[in-house]
């Protein structure tokens, strides 16, 4: 073959076989077909995973079903061994008794001759009588049992009458006896024996038979073979009642242990299906499901335990539930009554503050403070009643179609003067199009206010930027920074209720500690996402995703988790660190040709790789934020870089 044939063949087995892969008419054909099998099987599988009881009464029918056939085999077996060993034990016995006649006949005839007979009539009786009669006289003593076959010894089919084959009950002579018998009776005077099937020449059917033969000597002298044929007939017949015996035996065993497997399986199976439907009733909510116990057995102890683990449970979670109806009914209260003389109090501190350039500085100083904290306590206030009634399900949504970009500048607009003492400049990316959701624009513009204002608190003057993104069924707002950032595990518990990057640190500064826990209650109001991402000294990211529409089931969000600015640091980091392995490869003593000392390398000062950490995960579950990436470096970037710095209480 020409290297061009070639060639070209492998160009087409190539392009046959990305035909298939890309979809092709064979593989469409497959998987056509494939789909075609598994269709109608699916309901099958399902049923099977599904059913304990179909899979013990399956298995059961299959190893009942293998152990009957097993010792089917074996019965059968020694059935059919036991009746082939008592017939050729009669067999023998019958064919060693004519072998015995038929030679005393022969001997008798010869003595006979040689007392007085005349050579004519000894030829006579040779010749024409004497190996047929002896054919027919042996196998009436069968009646039917077996038939006797006469051949000649030197070849079966001479052409002389008195050495001819003589066979009785239209056997045919020469197809029912195997030549490597003959062979094996022409060469000694032993008996041999095999089995073979029976011919005929009057068009009955063949039948299995046991041949057994030996050479003797006629009249004359000459040898001849004699074959005694018993047929196998009775035997079969035995033998065919004994398979359906055993088989109709053993599939009413199957059968049976079928039904016993059935009928023990559904004693232990029922109660645990009752048990799955008392639980799942349980978990809805209706805690009084019990199951009905009957009996003393395991089972009823079982069911008689897990009624007092349900009634206990039901004890617990109404002790529970009256905590904390009792907590929340207190902090209602005192929100309530709190209200009252707050207002009374912020009237004279107004007063104060007002009037605090006629004070000494000591006491205009503290009437400063008084009013700072005042607003401090109405705010903290506020967020307890918020709370409260998120915790009592009374918080209701007033959904409307709202443009998010409008919620984005009000917020900046008031988080604007924060940003100028701050250093900071909020900045807004993809604001040209209409972001339109069903949402409560009051609900969302305080958490947009929250992130926003977290996010210039906790930035050191860097940038902060606001991103706004709509596609397919979601929208979604993301608030960046670049200041300390979080560290890892601190994404998922930055929304808990007041807590505290650094617990032994007091809250003298910042919010109450409840606004990120009220955002996130907010977003979930709207069967939304609200989500964090950070890294130490790499800022953080928050991103709320709601829905376009309305009880919309979320699929995705539009903006990444982890922002663009941090996976492209990651991959340079990563780049880089392959760099300098491969540098620090090449980097070897040279050696000048014909020196003998070896010119020294400058040793090089090792490059320590900064840290990169796993990427972010995007489908965080909602409102827990996803994995805080570790991070070495201190620079970020999209803001400017900055030294060690203190990592602050992030409460937010």
């Amino acid at each position: 073959m020409s290297r061009s044939s070639a060639t070209s063949r492998f160009g087409r087995l190539r392009q046959g076989g990305r035909l298939l892969q890309d979809g092709a008419l064979g593989g469409r054909v497959l998987r056509l077909f494939a789909r075609w099998i598994r269709r109608p099987l699916l309901p099958a599988v399902r049923l099977w995973r599904r059913n304990i009881q179909l899979r013990v009464v399956a298995g059961t029918l299959l190893m009942s079903l293998g152990v009957v056939m097993l010792l089917g085999f074996v019965v059968i077996g020694q059935v059919r061994n036991g009746l082939l060993d008592a017939k050729e034990k009669a067999a023998q016995s019958q064919a060693t008794g004519g072998f015995a006649v038929a030679q005393e006949k022969a001997n008798a005839l010869v003595a006979a001759g040689q007392d007085g007979d005349t050579a004519d009539g000894r030829a006579a009786r040779s010749s024409t009588f004497w190996r047929s009669a002896l054919v027919e006289q042996l196998a009436s003593g069968g009646q039917g049992a077996f038939d006797v076959v006469a051949l000649s010894a030197e070849s079966p089919d001479a052409g002389a009458s008195n050495r001819g084959p003589r066979a009785s009950g239209g056997v045919d002579p020469t197809a029912s006896v195997p030549e490597e018998l003959r062979a094996s009776v022409d060469q000694t005077t032993e008996t041999f024996q095999t089995f073979t099937k029976i011919h005929y020449t009057d068009g009955k059917q063949p039948e299995a038979a046991l041949v057994i033969g030996k050479r003797l000597n006629d009249i004359d002298g000459e040898p001849y073979q004699l074959y005694y044929l018993f047929p196998l007939t009775q035997e079969e017949k035995s033998l065919s009642l004994v398979k359906g015996t055993l088989a109709t035996a053993g599939v009413f065993v199957v059968v049976l242990l079928g039904a016993i497997a059935w009928l023990v399986v559904r004693q232990v199976v029922t109660p645990v299906r009752m048990a799955a439907g008392v639980v799942e009733r349980l978990s809805a909510g209706r805690l009084q499901e019990r199951m009905k116990v009957t009996g003393e057995d395991d089972i009823a102890r079982l069911g008689e335990a897990f009624n007092k683990m349900a009634q206990n449970l039901q004890l617990k979670i109404q002790q529970l539930e009256d905590l904390s109806r009792m907590q929340r009914r207190f902090v209602s209260d005192v929100s309530h009554e709190l209200r009252t003389p707050l207002t009374t109090v912020r009237m004279a501190a107004d007063v104060i503050h007002e009037a605090r350039v006629d004070f000494d500085p000591v006491t205009a100083r503290s009437a400063e403070l008084l009013a700072g904290q005042l607003d401090r306590f109405e705010s903290l206030l506020a967020d307890l009643l918020e709370i409260s009634r998120f915790d009592a399900g009374a918080a209701a949504l007033e959904a409307e179609p709202i443009d998010l970009r409008d919620v984005v500048r009000r917020v900046i607009e008031g988080a604007e003067p924060l940003a100028e003492r701050k250093g900071s400049r909020i900045r807004v990316v993809g604001d040209e199009q209409p972001v339109i959701a069903e949402a409560d624009a009051r609900r969302v513009e305080r958490v947009l206010r929250n992130l926003v204002v977290n996010a210039v608190e906790h930035g050191e003057g860097r940038d902060v930027v606001v991103r706004l993104a709509a596609a397919g069924g979601a929208v979604a707002v993301a608030v960046r920074d670049y200041g300390v950032g979080l560290k890892p595990g601190e994404a998922t518990r930055v929304f808990n209720r007041f807590w505290r990057a650094d617990p032994a640190r007091a809250r003298t500064t910042g919010g109450t500690g409840l606004g990120l826990s009220i955002a996130v209650e907010d977003a979930r109001l709207h069967g939304g996402w609200l989500q964090a991402w950070g890294e130490p000294g790499g800022g953080s990211q928050f991103r709320l995703t709601l829905p376009r529409t309305a009880d919309e089931p979320l699929r995705g969000s539009p903006i990444p988790l982890e922002p663009e600015d941090s996976r492209h640091r990651r991959e340079r980091a990563g780049a880089d660190r392959s760099n300098d392995g491969a540098h620090r490869l090449a980097a070897v003593p040279a050696q000048a040709a014909g020196d003998r000392a070896a010119l020294a390398v400058p040793p090089r000062t090792p490059v320590v790789p900064r840290a990169v950490g796993p990427s972010a995960d995007p489908t965080a579950l909602p409102g827990n934020g996803a994995r805080v990436v570790a991070r070495a470096g201190g620079e970020s970037d999209g803001g400017p870089q900055g030294g060690d710095r203190e990592e602050s209480t992030r409460g937010r």
